[in-house]
C-alpha cells in the first residue's frame, strides 16, 4: 500500500505548450462559449452573438497557426499525443479557412428563410415546429456544433497515437450526425440522413476500435512511433498487423467516402442542409485524408508492401463506382456526392504512390504529401462554392436539385450558370482551373511512386466523369428553361463564399506556384 501511494505521489502533471495547441484550444473553447450563449443570451441576440464568437475564434486560431508556422514548428506535443509539424499546420489552416467559408453559407437568408429548421426536436410538420417557424425562431446551435466538429477535425490529422485518433473521430462525428438532421425543408429526408449517418458511423467506429485493439496487441503500444518500431522488428504474428490495419483502414476510409464504405455519402449529402453538406464534403474529407496519411506513412510506413496493393484496389473501385453511379443520377446534389467519391479515389491514387516515403525518390519531384495537401485545399474551396450555388436555385420555394430544373438556367441567371459551369469544369480537370493542377500533381506523385497503371485508370475515369459534368453545363446553357424553377437573390455572405471559392479555383489553376510551394514547405511528417 505504501509503495502504491509513493508511485502516485511521483506522478506529475504533463507539461503542455499552449502556444502550439492554441488553434485547437481556441476553437474548442469558442464552442463551449457558444453553448453558454444558447443558455444565457436572449433569443433575439443569439444569432449575432454566435456569429461573432465563431468568426472571432476562427480568426484567432488562424493567427496562431501562422505564428506556429513561422516558427518552423516540428514537434510531438501533449505527452506524445499530438504532432505539430508542417502537414499538420497546413491542414489546420485549410480546415479553419474552409470552415469560415462554410459558415458564410450557414448565414444565407434571414431567419424566416434559413436553411435550418427552427425546431429540430419536434415532429416534422407538427404543431410545435409550425409555431416555432411563425415565431421566427432560429437554430443558432449550428454554430457551436460546427466548432465542436472543427475541433475534432483539427485533432484528427494531428493525432500521434491511436487513442487520441479515436477520440478525435468521435468528437468530429457526433456534431455532424446532429447537423445532418436540421434541414428546414424535407424534414423526414433530413432526419433519415441523420439516422443513417449515425448508425453507419457507429458501425464504422466499432471496426475502427477493434482495429486499434489488434494493433495494440501486435505492437504493445498505441503510439505511432512504437507501432512503426514493432513493424520493423516484429515479435508477434503478422496476422494481427494485417487484421488491425484492415479494420482501422475501414474506419478511416468510411470518413474519406471510399468504396465500398461510401453508401452513406449520397443519402446524407442529399438529406442534410446544403450548407452542412458543403462543410462535410470539404472539411471532413480533409481531416480524414490527413489522418489516413499520418497513420499509413508514420505508423505503418514500413508495412507499405502490405497496404499499398489493397489501397490501390480501393482507389480503383472508388473511382470507377463513383463515376458509373454519377452518370446514372438525375439529382444535382447526388451527382456532386458521387463526384466527391470519385475525387476521394484520385486522392487515394497519390497516397498509394507513397512517393518519397521510401528510398529512391527523385530530387525535386512532387511528393505524395505535397500533392494531397494541394488537392485537398483547392477541392475544398471549389466544393463549398458549388454547394453554395445550389442554395440559389429553387422550385416552388424548395431547392431545385433535379437536373431538369437547371435546364436553361443561363437564360434566367447567366452569372449563376457561368459560376457553376466553371466549378464543374474544375471538377472535370479542365486546364486553367485548380482541378487540372490538382489532378496533375496527384497523378505525378502516383506515377513517381511506380503506379503508372493506376494513373492510367484515373485518367480514363476522368474522361468518364467529364460526361456528366458537361451534361449539366449543356443543359444549363442550351436547354429549354424549366417553367417552375427560379434563381433567388443570394445573401452577401453567400456571394462572398462563392466569390472566394471561384477565385481560389481560378488563381490556383493559373498561378499554382505559391500554394504548391506552401504545400512543399510543409515537408514530411515528424516521427
Amino acid at each position: 500500500m505504501t509503495q502504491e501511494i509513493a508511485v502516485l505521489m511521483e506522478i506529475s502533471a504533463p507539461t503542455l505548450d499552449y502556444r502550439l495547441l492554441a488553434p485547437v484550444l481556441i476553437v474548442f473553447g469558442a464552442a463551449v462559449v457558444g453553448v453558454v450563449v444558447e443558455a444565457l443570451v436572449p433569443r433575439a441576440a443569439r444569432r449575432l452573438t454566435q456569429v461573432v464568437v465563431a468568426f472571432a475564434a476562427l480568426v484567432a486560431a488562424m493567427v496562431m497557426v501562422g505564428v506556429n508556422a513561422s516558427a518552423g514548428t516540428r514537434i510531438v506535443e501533449a505527452v506524445g499525443s499530438i504532432a505539430v509539424d508542417g502537414p499538420t499546420l497546413f491542414l489546420w489552416g485549410a480546415l479553419i479557412l474552409l470552415t469560415g467559408l462554410s459558415l458564410l453559407v450557414f448565414l444565407d437568408r434571414d431567419v424566416d428563410d434559413s436553411p435550418f429548421t427552427p425546431s429540430a426536436a419536434s415532429v416534422p410538420g407538427g404543431v410545435t415546429e409550425q409555431e416555432a417557424q411563425e415565431a421566427g425562431h432560429a437554430h443558432t446551435e449550428v454554430f457551436p456544433l460546427t466548432l465542436f466538429a472543427l475541433s475534432g477535425m483539427l485533432v484528427f490529422p494531428a493525432a500521434n497515437d491511436l487513442l487520441t485518433l479515436f477520440v478525435a473521430l468521435e468528437v468530429l462525428s457526433l456534431p455532424l450526425y446532429v447537423l445532418s438532421g436540421l434541414a428546414r425543408r424535407r424534414r423526414l429526408l433530413s432526419q433519415e440522413s441523420s439516422l443513417k449517418y449515425f448508425l453507419l458511423g457507429a458501425m464504422s467506429s466499432g471496426f475502427f476500435l477493434y482495429g486499434i485493439t489488434l494493433l495494440y496487441g501486435y505492437s504493445g503500444t498505441f503510439d505511432y512511433a512504437g507501432i512503426a518500431e514493432a513493424v520493423l522488428n516484429p515479435t508477434q504474428p503478422a496476422g494481427l498487423l494485417i487484421a488491425g490495419l484492415g479494420l482501422l483502414g475501414m474506419g478511416l476510409l468510411f470518413k474519406v467516402g471510399a468504396v465500398p464504405f461510401h453508401s452513406w455519402t449520397p443519402d446524407v449529402y442529399v438529406g442534410a442542409p446544403t450548407p452542412v453538406t458543403g462543410f462535410m464534403a470539404a472539411c471532413t474529407k480533409i481531416a480524414a485524408v490527413g489522418a489516413l496519411l499520418r497513420v499509413l506513412y508514420v505508423a505503418l510506413g514500413a508495412a507499405r508492401w502490405d497496404w499499398q496493393p489493397a489501397l490501390a484496389v480501393v482507389a480503383v473501385l472508388t473511382m470507377v463506382v463513383g463515376a458509373i453511379m454519377a452518370v446514372t443520377q438525375t439529382d444535382v446534389k447526388r451527382i456532386l456526392a458521387y463526384s466527391s467519391i470519385v475525387h476521394a479515389g484520385f486522392i487515394l491514387t497519390a497516397i498509394v504512390g507513397a512517393h518519397q516515403l521510401g528510398s529512391g525518390a527523385q530530387a525535386g519531384a512532387v511528393t505524395s504529401i505535397e500533392a494531397v495537401l494541394f488537392y485537398l485545399a483547392v477541392y475544398g474551396a471549389s466544393t463549398i462554392a458549388a454547394f453554395a450555388l445550389l442554395t440559389m436555385v429553387r422550385d416552388r420555394g424548395v431547392e431545385a436539385n433535379n437536373v431538369s430544373d437547371w435546364a436553361g438556367l443561363a437564360k434566367k441567371s447567366p452569372r449563376v450558370a457561368a459560376a457553376f459551369a466553371f466549378l464543374l469544369l474544375s471538377f472535370a480537370g479542365i486546364p486553367l482551373t485548380s482541378g487540372f493542377i490538382g489532378k496533375w500533381v496527384v497523378f505525378a506523385a502516383a506515377w513517381g511512386g511506380g503506379y503508372a497503371w493506376l494513373v492510367i485508370v484515373a485518367v480514363l475515369v476522368s474522361v468518364v466523369t467529364a460526361v456528366f459534368y458537361f451534361g449539366i453545363i449543356v443543359s444549363m446553357f442550351f436547354g429549354e428553361p424549366a417553367e417552375t424553377s427560379e434563381v433567388v437573390e443570394p445573401s452577401i455572405p453567400t456571394l462572398l463564399a462563392v466569390a472566394i471559392g471561384i477565385a481560389v479555383t481560378f488563381v490556383a489553376g493559373v498561378v499554382p506556384g505559391p500554394l504548391l510551394e506552401l504545400a512543399a514547405k510543409a515537408g514530411e511528417f515528424v516521427r
